[in-house]
């Protein structure tokens, strides 16, 4: 056991700083047990979210030595612990207390995005035919826990402050998996483009290397939803043929 120095910001939505904090850290704790252990022996009203321990909630997100992360998820050992460690909120969502930030932005967002809307059956039994490869493509954005990680280290809301323009990468997951569905029959593409501001993203793939549960954002999110904005609304065949047939079916 080592006595290490962590840097943890205290304050609320009006002010706030870092304070320095020393306790002992032992083989296998993660950021969340120090947390837990400075709330013990040296600041019991210190304000943290967490739920599972385990990785699954998205509770206990903050950002520690800069970097969006878990902090049940963080191995102490991945630093040098010669140097003080620093813990604080997430910067993209208004602080509360401490290391607590308000994140009801994003269930604002969520409210807003039109939800799954079924087409009708193919079958008299009220049963759809779909391929395989289809409904697999779906799957990987099932396994958002909803950390909100992505949303923090995206700079269209860290650093430019777009949340009434931008609704951030983990609401073009969501967009994605209902876009994506191959029963789904809604039309979102005018949202993406206007109200959602998938514009505003550059694609530089931070929201990717975040993900704690390695969810593939950009490439197979992001992208795929800006491909079809370009075709809607900026390819000039395809917007002829749009206005002319119609948006096409979401099995094509």
């Amino acid at each position: 056991m080592a006595n290490t120095t962590f840097k943890v910001w205290r304050g609320d939505k009006d002010s706030g700083e870092f304070q320095e904090f020393q306790t002992e850290v032992s083989d296998g704790m993660v950021v969340l047990d120090a947390v837990h252990q400075i709330q013990a022996e040296s600041a019991n009203d210190l304000a943290v979210r967490w739920n599972c321990k385990a990785g699954k909630c998205g509770s206990c997100s903050a950002e520690i030595n800069g970097m969006p992360k878990l902090m049940c998820m963080t191995r102490l050992s991945d630093f040098d612990l010669e140097e003080p460690v620093t813990i604080e909120p997430m910067r993209a969502f208004p602080p509360v207390k401490d290391l607590v930030a308000d994140v009801s932005y994003n269930y604002r967002v969520k409210q807003n995005i039109k939800p799954f809307k079924p087409r009708q059956p193919d079958n008299e039994d009220g049963s759809w035919n779909m391929a395989q490869k289809d409904v697999e493509r779906v799957q990987e954005f099932r396994k958002c826990i909803e950390c909100f990680l992505c949303q923090d280290v995206c700079h269209v809301l860290r650093d430019h402050h777009k949340h009434d323009e931008f609704i951030g990468p983990r609401y073009f997951v969501y967009n994605a998996a209902l876009e994506m569905h191959p029963l789904d029959q809604e039309d979102r593409v005018p949202d993406l483009k206007k109200s959602n501001g998938i514009g505003y993203c550059n694609i530089t793939k931070c929201c990717t290397k975040v993900c704690p549960e390695n969810i593939t954002i950009t490439d197979n999110a992001i992208i795929p939803l800006k491909e079809r904005v370009v075709d809607r609304y900026y390819d000039p065949i395809k917007m002829v043929l749009h206005k002319i047939m119609g948006p096409k079916k979401k099995s094509d």
